[in-house]
């Protein structure tokens, strides 16, 4: 038996708050968590939206039914079965979603990647990656990839904001403190921020995000 791939096409999907003729002043790209989809993630991010904000909200590429019996579908970015194939399509995807809305993001404009939960793994390989270019990465309520080079990333060039509920049980404190104490020893600018809650995303912390730009 011979294991094989192959490159296809497909149609994915992506949500947007917020201005797309070229007069945003300020542009994030916010990847959800395992099991939502970009429409519901989206939801919460609307303190963003302030007419002026751009916020694009992609959806991963594998779908699935989080629970059979009421047929409610989430995505997910990848699983650890053949995951650098995985890595590389969501990759591919969110350069070409990018490249694709260029024309909507003025030059100059800051770009702030955001990751929850399992977006933050997600978000961290695509800066890694080299293409969007961000100035800030924020990683809400999840943790960075194991493989992530932090001595000669690009991470090294942003500044990393790391969110965390005080009783979300997904991404205890004892996890966001190696989390941190990792980016510490490899110099990597960064700050940390917590707020009162569970594994979930707040109104009064995007605000304090967004105005702290």
């Amino acid at each position: 038996m011979q294991e094989h791939h192959l490159t296809v096409s497909r149609t994915a999907r992506y949500v947007t708050l917020g201005p797309l003729d070229g007069s945003a002043r300020d542009v994030w790209f916010a990847l959800h968590g395992y099991g939502q989809l970009a429409r519901r993630f989206a939801r919460a991010l609307e303190p963003l939206d302030d007419g002026s904000r751009l916020v694009v909200v992609p959806e991963g590429l594998s779908r699935y039914y989080v629970n059979h019996s009421e047929r409610v579908v989430g995505s997910s970015w990848m699983t650890s079965e053949d995951r650098l194939s995985e890595i590389a399509d969501y990759i591919a995807y969110l350069d070409r979603l990018l490249a694709t809305l260029r024309s909507a993001i003025p030059t100059g404009v800051p770009l702030t990647v955001l990751g929850f939960s399992q977006g933050t793994a997600t978000a961290c390989r695509w800066v890694a990656a080299g293409a969007p270019g961000p100035a800030r990465v924020v990683l809400w309520g999840g943790t960075m990839p194991p493989e992530l080079d932090l001595e000669g990333g690009t991470l090294r060039d942003v500044e990393v904001v790391l969110v965390r509920g005080e009783q979300d049980a997904l991404y205890p404190a004892e996890t966001a403190t190696e989390q941190a104490a990792l980016l510490e020893t490899h110099g990597v600018r960064y700050r940390s921020k917590s707020f009162t809650g569970g594994h979930e995303m707040t109104r009064q912390v995007l605000l304090e995000l967004a105005a702290s730009r």
